[in-house]
């Protein structure tokens, strides 16, 4: 910035740093106004589950995920029934845990061996003579 040596210069540098201060304080206003609305919590929320929803194979992954630990647990409970027995239920676990990872990993292969069998066995035979 320019050194200011009379009146009329430091009057000049006051009214232009006054029209500039006009001009942004609505802009000023407006972005801590946006700010403010944004750290709602309940804007937080919207925001994340928005971003959450628009990640492409989100649904895909979290119904991989569900059929791996329904499976897991399934098996788990057919394989140990209602033992009380804790070296049982650990093994119990650690089969829950191997069955869940494997399933998950390998749910679109399940899915569409399940989609085949349902379709051969609920397929309606249409008839060709008219």
């Amino acid at each position: 910035m320019n050194s200011i040596k009379t009146a009329a210069e430091l009057k000049i540098a006051i009214e232009q740093l006054e029209h500039k201060h006009a001009a942004e304080w609505p802009l000023l206003k407006n972005e801590f106004r946006n700010t403010y609305e944004s750290l709602k919590l309940i804007n937080i929320i919207k925001s994340t589950f928005k971003e959450a929803v628009t990640v492409p194979d989100l649904k895909t992954n979290v119904i991989n995920a569900a059929i791996g630990l329904t499976t897991g647990m399934v098996a788990k409970k057919i394989m140990l029934g209602k033992t009380l027995n804790p070296f049982a239920r650990l093994l119990g676990l650690v089969v829950e845990i191997a069955i869940a990872g494997k399933v998950t990993k390998n749910a679109d292969g399940i899915r569409s061996v399940g989609s085949l069998i349902m379709n051969k066995l609920f397929a309606h035979k249409t008839d060709s003579v008219k």
